[in-house]
């Protein structure tokens, strides 16, 4: 008997990882708290649970940065970042999920599906449970207790991998078996 029934796998920083030098790159350049501003929990969390679209944060980005053209040209080359599939992680999921359904649990903007798709992981999990889409985002449980029912697992069976700890404790709290992802070793030792 396997010890897992379903994975439930965070996207960003696992499976999809941004160029953050080319981020710092950019904010170096423009001289600009980039990072700090765009990730600041008032800016990011309505677009992580859809309230406002992607474009709607850039923007919200552009005006605290004080609404200027020096400002819309760093937010929108900082948006545009490029991003990559890590392939190894890819395989190991693939070969996991010939046993057992895959879920992506990601807290992500209303840009998801094109980004999956600009990446060919339209039809790669089972499932994608995007915050944007269904309104509460990692670590609040209900985002958790979703995914594990279109797994169609109790959350005791599943596997949770996260590159954020508190993501990962949330959903040991459930029940879940917590992998705290730091590289891709930690997966390929959970999955054994």
């Amino acid at each position: 008997m396997t010890p897992f029934d379903a994975i439930l796998c965070d996207l960003d920083g696992v499976l999809r990882h941004f160029d953050h030098t080319l981020q710092a790159d950019i904010e170096a350049r423009y001289g600009l708290p980039l990072r700090q501003i765009a990730f600041d929990p008032a800016l990011i969390l309505p677009a992580t649970l859809g309230h406002i679209t992607e474009t709607q944060w850039v923007e919200s980005i552009v005006a605290a940065l004080g609404g200027d053209e020096r400002a819309g040209a760093a937010a929108a080359e900082f948006a545009a970042v490029p991003f990559r599939v890590d392939e190894e992680v890819r395989d190991l999921l693939a070969k996991a999920q010939e046993r057992m359904p895959l879920v992506l649990v990601t807290n992500a903007m209303d840009t998801l599906e094109g980004h999956l798709d600009q990446l060919g992981l339209t039809y790669f999990a089972d499932a994608v449970v995007s915050s944007a889409r269904v309104g509460v985002a990692k670590p609040d449980r209900r985002i958790y207790e979703i995914a594990a029912e279109l797994a169609g697992a109790a959350p005791e069976r599943c596997l949770f991998v996260d590159d954020r700890l508190e993501n990962v404790t949330a959903a040991r709290e459930l029940g879940m078996t917590g992998v705290h992802y730091r590289g891709v070793e930690d997966l390929a030792a959970a999955l054994g």
